[in-house]
């Protein structure tokens, strides 16, 4: 079984992903209303911007589909808000974090199952999610976090592994198992390997163990 198989349908797709983007876009403006650092705070709008043109890409590509983007989105927004309360950090630098290594896996994982979706737009899509997020940006003022206390980077390192967990499970939810096999399942977890050494590489940018 080719992984790209359990992609869903392209609206599904779109309602997904165009969704997320748009929570994304409204953490990181609620992350950076908090900041009284000028600094932060340009860099944070820097990447709500990416966010957002993310977003209205995919709202467009619903549009040259003939659909309306609320109507499309609308299915997933229970799921995607349960999620986002789930993990929802307790302070900037939480909220900082749980952007960090959600946005990056979940970026990741949708790119990948970009492939079972027509040719054409598959790439188009893909394109558009991995364009930049300003992660380089989020990962510096992490970085700097740590440096003040340096007693974050062990409870960082925890909350990395628990919000790693709540992600897979979201990622899984988007799949179409219907029709499959729990052996076909199982045969996913390649995919999902190699999007969690990714994800460990990504805590390896902020000196953490993933």
């Amino acid at each position: 079984m080719d992984f790209a198989e359990l992609a869903p349908d392209t609206s599904s797709y779109l309602g997904q992903v165009a969704y997320l983007q748009l929570c994304f876009f409204q953490s990181i403006s609620n992350i950076s209303a908090t900041s009284k650092d000028l600094d932060a705070t340009q860099t944070l709008s820097a990447a709500a911007g990416f966010a957002l043109a993310k977003h209205q890409g995919l709202v467009a590509e619903i549009r040259r589909r003939g659909e309306d983007p609320t109507e499309v989105m609308a299915p997933f927004v229970p799921g995607i808000d349960r999620f986002l309360e789930l993990t929802r950090g307790a302070s900037v630098n939480e909220s900082l974090l749980t952007l960090y290594v959600t946005q990056g896996f979940l970026d990741d994982f949708f790119i990948r199952l970009s492939d079972g979706l027509p040719s054409e737009i598959g790439a188009r899509y893909a394109s558009l999610l991995g364009a930049d997020s300003g992660s380089a940006g989020i990962v510096e003022l992490l970085t700097d976090a740590i440096a003040v206390d340096p007693k974050r980077a062990h409870f960082f390192a925890m909350c990395g592994r628990r919000l790693v967990g709540d992600t897979l499970l979201l990622a899984q939810s988007a799949l179409n198992l219907e029709g499959h096999s729990k052996s076909d399942e199982e045969r996913i977890e390649p995919v999902f390997t190699e999007l969690i050494a990714t994800h460990t590489r990504r805590m390896d940018a902020l000196g953490l163990t993933a």
